[in-house]
């Protein structure tokens, strides 16, 4: 039973995990507004949710493993198949900092409604089932 919900609700699942995980990165680059040479970073969301669907990660990066001691590599990704781009430079400070506040916060603002908009149908989807379950 639990496997067929895992898969109803398997796409909006990846989607939320990828928002998360875009948000992180948003509020990185806020938090980052500062600092010197900070390159602000972003994911192609459709991109990536179109990797995660189909099971790969969308910037693997195969790491020889030369001696049986050596640690496997992460390859710079995420777990989410989310590969990080940095952001297109529109007018870069004098610093090298290329975190544009204006587009952070509303990259930011539009990242939490589609977050919120996943949510709400998981919470309906899973009302259905509920009412399906009891019978009315």
């Amino acid at each position: 039973m639990s496997d067929r919900i895992d898969r109803d609700i398997g796409f909006q699942r990846n989607a939320l995990n990828l928002r998360s995980y875009r948000q992180e990165l948003l509020a990185s680059n806020i938090a980052n507004a500062d600092t010197p040479n900070y390159k602000a970073r972003d994911i192609d969301f459709k991109s990536a949710l179109t990797a995660a669907q189909s099971g790969r990660s969308e910037g693997d990066l195969a790491l020889a493993r030369t001696q049986r001691g050596h640690q496997p590599g992460l390859g710079g990704t995420n777990p989410y198949g989310a590969a990080q781009r940095y952001r297109s430079e529109y007018q870069g400070a004098v610093d090298g900092n290329t975190v544009n506040m204006d587009i952070e916060r509303a990259a930011f603002a539009e990242n939490a409604m589609q977050f919120e908009a996943v949510l709400t149908f998981i919470n309906s989807r899973f009302k259905t089932l509920a009412s399906a379950i009891q019978g009315q």
